[in-house]
């Protein structure tokens, strides 16, 4: 049997969702294929969302239109913002959700979006057509499932997570699986390769799952959530409340390891697949397992661990640094080791899991594949790791996908533009040797990027492609004209001497030598808003009058304020890297034949073939001095 779409989808995670949604949204009629339509959205590791700089991630994926944070929103059983004695992008909000509550949140979603149909199967080859002769591309025509079925679509988007020729690790035990209990996927990553393009292997963890009556809370540390409630998305501070609201805001919990527990787990390493051959692929720097820790680390006397709830009417907890994939029982005779574990018992041990990715540098900055027309990647398959970076990952290829087809252009963000921009152009120019992770100190722009302002940055052009709602615009463009008003307000404010002076004395500041206007107040570091209001009338009747969304405005209105010089310098280094982006070189150079550059950048050149002059400079082995050749070389 054979039905035609626009697009389909393979896999839906968190890259798929917001890929099947974004492409629907917008007009594409599209299929969602996934396994198993109760473990839509699944969190796989920790029950949460957000973090530092993928906080930023789950922001900017809202203001583009998708649902990961109004999902967090309606499911969170603990909202914390992370970062907030740094400055303002650092901040980074972050989320505990209910694990059950967040797949059936995103099964509604899916199932009462126009233009999008779901099929619970699994995808067992791609359709291609190739030119005659060689001539012309690759060009995609679909997919086949192992229920027999044929899928013809003018796009595919390819999400398939950990499952392309999933193998799990417990000590020496081996089970093919893309997660536990889930069969793998183990013909679609052959027919993929069997395009040119080319495949690795990765490995990545998880650890075990707790019984919350076993444990003893009282030898652990609690940690609440934030007294003010934080939103990811901009839809979820106006109307009616999220679900969230109503749901118990649960505390997680903290413990050590000791060197009673790191013996024990030595004693396993023989049989750790990581350690005695039996993983080869290489798993995540940034999320080590325990007994990777131990080697790392051998003087360290302890490890911290994080006992998370995975929901409100459960007692699974999730245990939070003690990824591991060491035999069974080492883990629990190791855990039982810490006081609060002493009558462990677990659901189910932790374990390694190893996968296939593509190179992603075999991808346009739209993530279509160079190779095979209309053949989109997204999420884990290209090497990355964590739920944001896939749903950015995802509502970029979906967007792209719908665009494909009608035929009417390309999405692609800057890097001054988004962190969603900024893990596209590492993956796409540099590549990976690792699982990739978002982190703040990878984005230049830092200050433009911040959490608070993904609307400012994004929204207008969501907008435009037909995926933010009207809604989600005239949302934005009040909020905008609020913080314009508070802007124009504090330079027009003019405070007396003695009125500055009797605040700077209640905050025990130094005193100051004349009045100015109140932008100027608003300017000095140790100065906000909340403390001005008490003392300055005028101001507090001002902010009196903004009811919708009162919080979220003067935060971004104060922040505009505080760091105008280094948004303004920040904007200034963006445009001059923009020009480099507007010189196209593609087709333009015989990398080969130019002696002139480094032999490492002809070959880095050669295998990349970059689009512009920015992109080229961004390339690992192309020096300074390679950019100044080919520009010198462009000239003449």
């Amino acid at each position: 049997m054979t039905e035609h779409f626009d697009v389909i989808v393979v896999g839906a995670g968190h890259a798929g969702c917001e890929a099947a949604h974004a492409a629907a949204t917008m007009g594409a009629r599209t299929l969602l294929i996934t396994m198993d339509m109760n473990k839509i959205a699944q969190m796989s590791c920790n029950p949460a969302v957000g973090g530092i700089a993928k906080g930023q991630i789950v922001r900017e994926v809202d203001a583009l239109g998708g649902m990961m944070g109004i999902v967090t929103d309606r499911t969170a059983i603990q909202f914390r913002m992370l970062n907030q004695s740094k400055g303002p992008a650092m901040w980074s909000p972050r989320a505990q959700c209910d694990r059950g509550r967040f797949i059936w949140a995103w099964r509604e979603v899916l199932e009462n979006t126009p233009n999008l149909c779901i099929w619970q199967d699994q995808a067992r080859r791609i359709i291609v057509e190739k030119g005659e002769n060689g001539d012309a591309a690759t060009v995609i025509r679909g997919v086949e499932t192992y229920l027999g079925m044929t899928f013809t679509a003018r796009a595919v988007v390819i999400t398939a997570g950990t499952f392309l020729n999933g193998l799990m690790h417990i000590g020496r035990t081996k089970l093919p699986g893309g997660r536990c209990a889930e069969p793998p996927s183990l013909e679609l990553a052959e027919s993929i390769e069997a395009q040119g393009i080319r495949r690795g292997r990765m490995k990545t963890g998880t650890p075990v799952r707790i019984d919350a009556r076993s444990v003893d809370f009282s030898l652990m540390e609690r940690q609440d959530g934030d007294d003010t409630r934080v939103h990811f998305s901009y839809m979820s501070t106006t109307g009616t409340q999220p679900e969230s609201a109503t749901l118990p805001q649960l505390p997680c919990w903290i413990t050590y390891t000791n060197e009673a527990v790191h013996e024990r787990l030595r004693q396993g390493l023989p049989d750790s697949p990581l350690y005695n051959g039996q993983i080869q692929s290489i798993g995540p720097r940034y999320c080590p397992s325990i007994e990777t820790k131990l080697v790392t680390f051998p003087d360290r006397e302890q490890h911290q661990l994080f006992l998370e709830p995975e929901g409100v009417n459960t007692q699974e907890y999730y245990l939070n640094g003690f990824s591991s994939s060491l035999p069974i029982d080492v883990q629990i005779e190791a855990l039982k080791l810490i006081p609060a574990f002493r009558n462990l018992r677990i659901y189910r041990p932790g374990y390694a899991i190893e996968y296939d990715f593509f190179d992603p540098t075999q991808l346009h900055h739209t993530l279509e594949s160079r190779l095979v027309d209309g053949l989109f990647m997204a999420g884990q398959v290209n090497g990355t790791t964590g739920y944001e970076e896939a749903a950015g990952q995802g509502i970029v290829a979906g967007i792209n996908a719908a665009l494909k087809c009608a035929g009417t252009g390309k999405f692609t963000m800057r890097r001054d533009e988004s962190y969603i921009g900024v893990l596209i152009d590492d993956l796409v120019i540099k590549g990976v040797d690792e699982p990739y992770r978002m982190f703040t100190s990878r984005a230049e722009f830092r200050i433009l990027l911040r959490q608070d302002n993904a609307d400012t940055r994004l929204t207008q052009r969501s907008y435009d492609l037909g995926l933010a709602s009207t809604e989600r615009m005239n949302l934005w463009n009040e909020k905008a004209k609020n913080i314009d008003r508070i802007i124009h307000f504090c330079e027009l404010l003019s405070v007396r001497l003695d009125t500055i002076n009797s605040i700077m004395d209640s905050l025990a500041l130094p005193p100051m030598t004349r009045g100015c206007k109140l932008i100027e107040l608003m300017a000095r570091p140790e100065l906000s808003f909340a403390k001005l209001t008490p003392h300055i009338p005028p101001l507090a009747s001002f902010l009196d009058g903004i009811n919708d969304r009162r919080d979220e405005i003067i935060e971004e209105a104060e922040v505009a304020i505080k760091y105008q010089g280094y948004i303004a310098r920040e904007q200034e280094q963006a445009s001059k890297m923009q020009r480099l982006e507007d010189i196209h070189i593609r087709g333009h150079f015989n990398y080969a034949s130019l002696q002139s550059i480094s032999t490492e950048g002809r070959q880095k050149l050669l295998r990349h073939d970059p689009e512009t002059l920015g992109q080229a400079s961004r390339i690992p082995g192309v020096s300074p001095s390679d950019v100044s050749v080919l520009l010198v070389l462009l000239g003449r």
